[in-house]
């Protein structure tokens, strides 16, 4: 989730400044970047324990890193992330530590800067006896056992979710996700790649699961925290339908953003608690019962970044439906988007394969998939079918972009030829030679 960052006090006072704040994105086509945000968990060498914020914990990290480079971002007199150039460290409300990464031109750019961010993170986290685990789900601990971090944001959402789903505080505080974000070039580019990002996400979701166990044991998902965002509010997640309708913009997104329930505005560095207020009540008025006064376009940019369907739209779109991985995966899943959304003709293949089957049948994945990955059913066989379908379509398009990408989809690949995924090898691990001992995860998952 978003560090604070710089605030826009310009009042608004139409919608239609809200549509050309996302239509600003647009940008030509050899512009288009990619973005990585991975993020994992911390845990410490001695007890296998997430660390808290401080003593000699996750602001000990951030201090470390600090030391080479970076201008610190504070919540109050809390050290909670750190910016570099277009590149940002952050923190999860556990203490899960997030890359969100510059916008870079290649896929070998994103290698470079992955491996440098592990190589520093590993550095630092050995001198405070602190590892860093890349999982989907927090394979051990009990929600009451995962600490929080003071972010004030943060403390509003843990009074809010409990209201609107059952999964909420485990989505905050115990899963941990890999996205990557893609440019468009015009509204009708952008509306292309987000109705082919949403469909496919739960392929991405299958083929990157990595969160097989909860509280030690087991859970029955391949994708558990694919199953907890079926349970966590469904105001703002999942697959809008009316983002699939024909004519679909930015003037659409920004009518459904009105109505999805507001968490916080900040006002001289104080946040305020609105959760349950719509922002169109807010653009109307504002709330003079809390002293917000008028709506700003500071707070429609925050307000973006707290809804979480499975693709969102800024002034570019986020791919949201995998589980985070090794350094492998997570360069898998930038380079499964980028083949299929970034060459025109593996787009246009893309959608002539969704194309071939109703919207609903793509959007009931989303129940299946957690559980049963691959081997959910799919028309005559299984999902993997149509994973082969799609990783082939994107390696087409990364051939197509002429800059030696195609090497980065080849895990995707060998799941698709039948290699079992990430969660399957932790099963098998666990039911072989870690004799039932889920703890031994850490050390075999760390960076």
């Amino acid at each position: 989730m978003s560090n604070p960052g710089a605030v826009d006090a310009t009042p608004i006072t139409s919608t239609r400044q809200l549509v050309d704040y996302l239509a600003a994105g647009c940008k030509p086509r050899d512009q288009f970047r990619i973005g990585t945000e991975h993020e994992k968990f911390g845990f410490r060498y001695g007890d296998l324990t997430p660390p808290a914020y401080e003593p000699h914990g996750i602001r000990a990290v951030l201090e470390g890193l600090a030391e080479n480079g970076g201008e610190p971002i504070l919540d109050g007199d809390n050290l909670i992330g750190l910016t570099r150039g277009s590149a940002s460290v952050s923190l999860e409300p556990a203490g899960q530590l997030e890359l969100s990464g510059g916008m870079l031109e290649s896929l070998h750019e994103t290698r470079t800067e992955l491996a440098a961010h592990l190589q520093e993170v590993r550095h630092v986290g050995e001198r405070l006896g602190i590892g860093f685990a890349p999982l989907g789900f927090h394979p051990t601990q009990r929600r009451e056992q995962m600490p929080w971090m003071p972010k004030h944001r943060y403390a509003i959402m843990r009074g809010y979710m409990p209201r609107v789903g059952g999964l909420g505080l485990d989505m905050m505080t115990r899963t941990c996700t890999v996205q990557v974000n893609l440019d468009f070039c015009s509204e009708t580019d952008m509306a292309r790649k987000l109705r082919v990002g949403l469909l496919l996400q739960p392929v991405a979701t299958a083929l990157f699961a990595n969160s097989p166990f909860t509280e030690g044991r087991p859970n029955g998902y391949l994708s558990y925290r694919a199953h907890v965002w079926t349970d966590t509010d469904p105001d703002r997640t999942g697959i809008p339908p009316a983002f699939l309708e024909p004519g679909f913009g930015f003037a659409d997104y920004v009518a459904w953003l009105l109505d999805v329930p507001m968490y916080f505005v900040t006002r001289n560095n104080r946040y305020i608690d609105l959760t349950g207020r719509s922002f169109r009540r807010f653009m109307e008025g504002g709330f003079t019962d809390v002293g917000t006064g008028p709506a700003t376009l500071g707070d429609f940019a925050d307000h973006l970044t707290t809804v979480f369907p499975e693709v969102r739209v800024k002034r570019y779109l986020e791919m949201r439906g995998a589980d985070v991985g090794s350094p492998e995966m997570m360069l898998a899943q930038s380079a499964l988007w980028v083949g299929l959304l970034y060459d025109e003709a593996a787009l246009t293949a893309a959608e002539a394969v969704l194309h071939r089957h109703p919207w609903s049948e793509f959007a009931a994945l989303r129940q299946t998939v957690p559980r049963l990955g691959l081997a959910a059913p799919w028309q005559r066989g299984s999902l993997r079918d149509l994973a082969r379908e799609v990783v082939a379509i994107a390696a087409d398009g990364l051939d197509a972009r002429g800059r030696d990408e195609s090497a980065y989809l080849a895990p995707l690949q060998a799941l698709a030829a039948g290699d079992p995924t990430q969660a399957e090898r932790w099963l098998a691990r666990y039911r072989g030679p870690w004799g039932e001992d889920v703890s031994r995860i850490f050390a075999e998952a760390a960076i």
